[in-house]
């Protein structure tokens, strides 16, 4: 397999993609409330695009630790209009969801990408982006956001998440999803601690030997472990976190700092004369 085929888009898996987040949410860890209209959402969707986004991925549920989840129709009402909004703005569009309902009308209204943190494994998720012809991204995630971060363990945390991702893969191709439409992520900060995150980005280029694996580390909690910033002073951790993501094998990199991360992956190319270490 040598492209990842995203809805209208067909990407060469040569060279590594930025996909801008877009919160539609008043409570996400980092940013909610900041793009909570869809009028503010949509605009900031241009922006990201403008500074250098290969893809926009929208949520509309929060799902950071201890996150409270909102209804189908919640859901929907704040992310089909983002959707609606950018559809013509010529930029894959990919929508956050574990609601295979919101997972169909996204695609009815337009998205190119359907981004799972239950791994598709809720009834009727397959079904739902079976026959659409969009892009899939399978994460691990041990628990749900409301108590995932309670203790979590696993007896051999890389060897498990593995064995999970290819597990959703095989379901995927077993439901009639080609490979060439899947990502895995393995799902940094969902029912991991400090440990088991260190642990995965150590080992990301045996992840990213499964399948085209999609990296979110942007401003996350144990980047601040690791440096001692806060939320909002995580720009270069992240942006740092990214490039090394992507020279581990990492073919996506979800990111709130497009620009920067954008010009650190370029800078790295020129400066080194190598291609990023993206898998094919």
């Amino acid at each position: 397999m040598s492209y990842f085929q995203c809805g209208r888009y067909r990407f060469p898996l040569s060279q590594p993609l930025v996909m801008g987040i877009v919160n539609v949410t008043p409570d996400s860890f980092s940013d909610g409330g900041l793009y909570f209209s869809a009028e503010r959402a949509i605009e900031h969707g241009l922006k990201l695009q403008a500074e250098g986004a290969d893809l926009l991925d929208i949520g509309g549920e929060s799902t950071r630790p201890g996150g409270a989840p909102v209804s189908v129709e919640e859901e929907m009402a704040r992310v089909i209009p983002v959707l609606e909004g950018l559809r013509h703005a010529d930029i894959a569009l990919s929508v956050d969801s574990m609601k295979p309902e919101v997972m169909a009308a996204s695609l009815t209204a337009g998205a190119d990408m359907i981004n799972d943190v239950r791994g598709l494994e809720a009834p009727g998720a397959l079904q739902a982006v079976s026959e659409s012809g969009c892009g899939l991204c399978v994460m691990h995630m041990r628990g749900m956001p409301a108590d995932m971060q309670h203790d979590p363990a696993y007896a051999e945390v890389v060897a498990e998440v593995a064995a999970y991702l290819r597990q959703r893969l095989a379901a995927a191709r077993a439901a009639g999803i080609d490979s060439c439409r899947m990502l895995i992520d393995p799902g940094f900060g969902f029912g991991k601690t400090l440990a088991h995150n260190v642990s995965l980005f150590k080992n990301l280029a045996e992840l990213a030997d499964i399948a085209p694996t999609l990296v979110g580390v942007s401003r996350k909690s144990f980047l601040g472990a690791l440096t001692g910033r806060s939320t909002q002073d995580r720009l270069l951790p992240s942006v740092i976190a990214a490039l090394l993501a992507v020279q581990s094998g990492a073919f996506v990199v979800r990111v709130h700092e497009v620009r920067e991360t954008v010009e650190a992956l370029r800078l790295w190319r020129e400066l080194s004369g190598n291609q990023l270490g993206v898998k094919q």
